[in-house]
């Protein structure tokens, strides 16, 4: 949301809430991008919907809003917007996309990003414990919670009603259409013991670089030549079998700053992050770097090279100065699961935070609407 670096793309239809979007071209020159945006179901597919149904406005919009970077090694052209605008904005709720598209090329985006546009039409009263199954109990979350539709008139809930359940914005291990378990007058019940656990991880990984002259606690040493700026972390090691050891963290998010400047979102500058990470060779599947960083993500540019000589894995990744959260996560090719746990364990201690979000397709309707939304943090549960 505009000036809330930290919080999710999520806008409420009946305010005036903005989102604030931006992002930097590292060809440092100036191009015609236009931005649109698409409505999706739940599980992020593209709705049945036309433009005209969901779009106030023109269905195109040019982002007209940049500035060069100034003082940097790495030479970008910023460009903003903020959204809705007068010209273009969402009439109904749900997941949507934001496409973004040089002038003429609307079939070849740069960017797809999700957000989503709530109307609140239910309560969440939601809880979070350890598990209660005994096996899951050192390293799972429990989420309990109830849904209030108030006069919300819902014919069949088990059919109409979708809750995605999602941990730290992360949808890799997210729980997806689940069903109440009770039913109770204007009450929906999910009070399981199995399908509504998570599993917890660890607190998140960091380094810091908003300064390019000083070393930070997670540097190692910093560089630069005259094209581009080069920053070594220690070399991190497996947590699996650690102790739990309390950690402060922002739950695998970024944020763009600059010590040694007054606008982060021009004078910070780029930099080459180098990853070390000791370990055997794995040999059914690979290593990644996730977190917001690579948008959850197992994109190649954070897939992790194996060095023999060394025995750790090893990555390169080119950011834009600032705080940043990381994992490490393997990709099993034998379970074609994402797994956190592999490397970093997994604590019932661990500091999380939760999304509930509750979708609606009444009977008859083509789109899921956005009704309900609630966040819940992990914090007392020592």
């Amino acid at each position: 949301k505009k000036n809330k670096p930290l919080s999710l793309p999520i806008l409420n239809i009946e305010t005036n809430e903005k989102i604030s979007f931006s992002f930097d071209d590292l060809d440092g020159d100036l191009k015609k991008y236009f931005y649109t945006i698409i409505h999706c179901s739940s599980e992020w597919k593209k709705s049945e919907l036309f433009e005209s149904e969901y779009i106030n406005g023109f269905y195109e919009k040019e982002i007209t809003n940049y500035k060069f970077s100034f003082n940097t090694l790495q030479k970008y052209t910023h460009y903003t917007f903020d959204f809705p605008d007068n010209n273009l904005k969402p009439i109904l709720s749900g997941n949507y996309i934001f496409k973004i598209y040089e002038e003429g090329k609307s079939d070849n985006p740069i960017i797809l990003h999700r957000f989503m546009v709530l109307e609140n039409k239910v309560n969440i009263e939601s809880n979070v414990k350890r598990a209660t199954l005994f096996s899951d109990r050192k390293t799972k979350h429990e989420i309990d919670f109830l849904i209030k539709t108030f006069d919300l008139e819902i014919r069949n809930p088990y059919s109409e009603i979708k809750v995605n359940l999602i941990q730290n914005n992360n949808d890799n291990n997210s729980i997806k259409n689940l069903r109440p378990i009770f039913i109770k007058k204007n009450q929906l019940i999910y009070d399981y013991e199995d399908i509504n656990t998570i599993s917890a991880n660890n607190e998140f990984r960091y380094f810091d670089f908003k300064s390019l002259r000083y070393h930070s606690e997670r540097i190692k040493d910093i560089k630069n030549d005259s094209t581009h700026n080069h920053v070594f972390l220690f070399t991190d090691k497996k947590r699996t079998f650690n102790q739990y050891s309390i950690s402060p963290d922002i739950n695998g998010k970024f944020i763009i700053k600059n010590q040694e400047g007054w606008d982060a979102s021009t004078e910070s500058d780029y930099a080459f992050v180098y990853f070390t990470l000791n370990s055997e060779k794995i040999n059914y599947g690979d290593i990644f770097i996730i977190g917001a960083l690579s948008s959850w993500q197992l994109n190649n540019d954070y897939k992790m090279k194996y060095n023999y000589s060394k025995k750790a894995y090893e990555a390169s990744i080119f950011l834009k100065q600032g705080y940043y959260n990381y994992m490490y996560a393997l990709n099993d090719t034998v379970t074609k699961q994402i797994d956190i746990s592999y490397i970093e364990g997994s604590h019932y201690q661990t500091r999380n935070t939760y999304q509930i979000y509750v979708y609606y397709n009444k009977t008859g309707e083509k789109y899921d609407r956005l009704i309900g939304f609630n966040e819940i943090i992990s914090s007392e549960l020592f």
